[in-house]
């Protein structure tokens, strides 16, 4: 290994990355801004342009493309004819290429980014020259990210400069396509989203229209997995490159046996749900649906309260806390005999571990608490994909409108609230009855409403609760009074729904017959 090329819009750590390249006694080659940095460091480099012939022209659009570089990059060293070529032309080889790429995704998140700003961030040289060295990579090291820095570094020290491993090398060729392939597709959802008439004023910010009409993702594997839903299905979990800080997939796990499929799913539901809420509280989850939600002054109080509403559905659930987890938390989950698959919190703190390390099954995740939602929600569909903005919005008491006749207490408002953020997480239809902080019986994911209201009532009997005094929450608006009917008969005396029924008026003098409070949002939550 002789040569390297070093050209980078990222400097982090290249200064001292060229110093150890140039202890190995190889030559550096560099460009534009990287080679006066590396220079002024007070380290031997040659511009690129001394080796073509030709300056770096056209604004730095051309620096890069030629055969002196391309040629060093592409010839294979194991074959003669290639060799040969690079001599009658006086071309030396370039053994490693330390390259990353402009910053268009930086330039174009900025609000003031216009047509002329994202075209020029474009890069064109960097990505033909990482593609060259990728396609070459049992002769050239190509290194795309910063962090792959020392690793380089060791396998040199560890061969006095002169090779990388084939495995790295591969590894290495690997990272650049894909990154690569994701440049290329940040720059065809940004073009591809610009308003029709854009190419016409190219100095003025662009209107970008919601979804591009191309869209392009990608993702990470990080884990195979047994099996997917079922036995007989096969599956893998993957990540986005950079998720938000907050989001489940950003768990790290603490103990216990590796996460399935249904866990990871269940165990977002249950996070989901359990972050929006400001205060300590614990939410249990079974086959994607709450079957227990409840806050408290504590995560113990929280937990206690949470388990009551369904004990039967419970076992074997997801639990997740927005709270660190204590000993406490532990041993009254121990005590109950609770089966849990997965439990989920900011911390677990060392007496928490300890009483859990027994249960060795048990899925332990920490994940840091961030009011955060995905920027898009997919739905897989044959042959294609669907994708919406995610399901965020969140109300307040004043952004309800009272409906009835009778106004709500403060006491009924404070449950009302609660049963509405709970369900925006329960599969629709949905229909919540809670009381002080608690679910008291949550019915989802029935075809009628009727059915969701019947089957909370049941449950509710089932772990020994009452309805009566209860609020419920309906995620969307009822279209027949029998709904509401149901509810009363069960004991609620107060509802939040969205409204918007044609029959709406039917429903308020209902409730007003009922003598009960209703509340409507304007906002439908349904969940499918």
């Amino acid at each position: 290994m002789t040569t390297a090329l070093l050209s980078v819009s990222d400097k982090t750590g290249i200064v001292e990355f060229a110093r150890s390249l140039h202890a190995h006694g190889i030559k550096l080659l560099s460009t534009g801004g990287t080679a006066k940095l590396l220079a002024e460091s007070g380290l031997p480099v040659t511009e690129v342009s001394e080796i073509t012939g030709f300056p770096e022209m056209l604004d730095g659009r051309v620096k890069t493309l030629h055969p002196r570089v391309h040629g060093g990059l592409l010839a294979r060293r194991d074959v003669p004819a290639h060799m040969a070529a690079l001599k009658e032309h006086g071309i030396d080889t370039i053994d490693l290429l330390i390259i990353n790429l402009y910053p268009f995704a930086q330039a174009t998140a900025k609000a003031d980014c216009t047509l002329e700003d994202a075209i020029e961030n474009i890069d064109i040289g960097g990505p033909a020259m990482l593609r060259a060295a990728a396609k070459n990579w049992q002769d050239v090291g190509v290194v795309i990210d910063p962090t792959d820095y020392p690793q380089v570094l060791a396998e040199l020290a560890a061969s006095n400069g002169q090779s990388l491993t084939r495995s790295t090398k591969f590894m290495l060729a690997k990272k650049v396509f894909s990154h690569t392939a994701a440049y290329d597709g940040m720059i065809s959802n940004y073009l591809t989203a610009l308003e029709t008439g854009s190419e016409e004023a190219t100095e003025a910010v662009p209107a970008r229209a919601e979804y591009p009409s191309v869209f392009n993702l990608q993702l990470h594997k990080v884990q195979g997995m047994r099996y997917g839903e079922n036995p007989h299905q096969s599956a893998a979990f993957y990540r986005e490159a950079a998720p938000a800080a907050g989001l489940l997939s950003g768990w790290q796990q603490i103990q216990g046996k590796e996460l399935s499929f249904n866990n990871i799913a269940d165990a977002d539901a249950a996070w989901e749900c359990v972050k929006a809420f400001d205060v300590p509280a614990c939410v249990i989850v079974k086959h994607a649906n709450p079957c227990g939600v409840a806050v408290g002054a504590t995560p113990l109080e929280a937990y206690q309260k949470a388990l009551k509403t369904d004990p039967t559905s419970a076992f074997g659930g997801i639990m997740a806390f927005n709270r660190p987890i204590d000993a406490d938390v532990v041993n009254e989950i121990n005590a109950n005999k609770q089966f849990v698959e997965v439990a989920i919190a900011p911390a677990f703190t060392a007496e928490a571990r300890a009483a859990y390390a027994s249960k060795t099954n048990v899925r332990l995740l920490e994940v840091p608490v961030a009011q955060v939602a995905n920027a898009l929600d997919f739905k897989r569909v044959g042959g294609g994909m669907l994708l919406q903005s995610a399901d965020t919005i969140d109300i307040v008491g004043g952004e309800v409108k009272v409906v009835t006749q009778l106004q709500p207490t403060a006491q009924q408002m404070d449950d009302l609230l609660f049963a509405w953020k709970v369900a925006r997480f329960v599969k629709s239809n949905a229909i919540v009855f809670c009381k002080d902080g608690m679910t008291m019986g949550v019915g989802a994911g029935q075809m009628s409403r009727l059915d969701s209201a019947r089957i909370a009532s049941i449950k509710a009997g089932h772990a020994g609760l009452t309805l009566q005094g209860t609020a419920v929450a309906s995620d969307a608006f009822f279209p027949f009074r029998d709904g509401l009917d149901v509810v009363v008969d069960a004991g609620a005396t107060c509802v939040i729904q969205p409204g918007g029924s044609m029959r709406d008026n039917e429903v308020i003098a209902a409730a007003d017959e009922r003598g009960i409070a209703m509340v409507f949002t304007g906002t439908r939550h349904f969940r499918h």
